[in-house]
């Protein structure tokens, strides 16, 4: 089914998640990272797929799931991540990255499930540490966000940047 036939969310729905998404990035940016792991499915998948530069004709597209990922993670990896970032021996976060997350261009449309929301957005995450270092990164995000027991929880997310080389020297950030 293409974008065009899909079913808008409710504009009240389309306000819940956005005040879930807004949400989720201030628990990001302010470093609250029980509380954003709080937010996830317990079958939460989270991806960011390599992007290779390929020519149109080149129907693999510019990304599969056999390439290399930035993040191919469920709930017990994230869970890692922030317990690395928690301690005092993490020397990439100390001092720590000040974080801006922005996110734009919500669309909201009804999931394939009762329940269930197909999500559209892009983001802007900029990165500071030190004096000196910053770095902005821009992409876009398909997530399926599905009410479970009665509270919304991120169950999928799909990270797209247009970069093929990240030119920074990490990705110590959840986008």
């Amino acid at each position: 089914m293409s974008r065009e036939e899909k079913q808008y969310a409710s504009l009240e729905q389309i306000r819940e998640v956005e005040r879930f998404l807004y949400k989720e990035a201030r628990l990001l940016d302010w470093e609250c990272w029980d509380e954003w792991l709080a937010t996830l499915s317990e079958e939460i998948h989270y991806w960011m797929p390599g992007i290779e530069n390929r020519r149109r004709e080149d129907k693999l597209g510019q990304y599969t799931k056999e390439h290399m990922a930035y993040f191919d993670d469920g709930l017990r990896d994230l869970n890692r991540r922030i317990e690395r970032f928690k301690q005092p021996s993490a020397w990439a976060e100390n001092p720590q990255t000040r974080n801006v997350h922005i996110i734009t261009n919500i669309e909201v449309f009804q999931g394939e499930n009762e329940g269930e929301f197909e999500v559209h957005s892009c983001f802007t995450n900029v990165r500071s540490r030190g004096l000196d270092e910053e770095y902005t990164l821009v992409g876009r995000r398909e997530d399926i966000i599905r009410y479970e027991a009665e509270t919304l929880k991120l169950y999928r997310r799909k990270i797209l940047i247009p970069n093929a080389s990240l030119l920074f020297k990490n990705l110590n950030t959840f986008l």
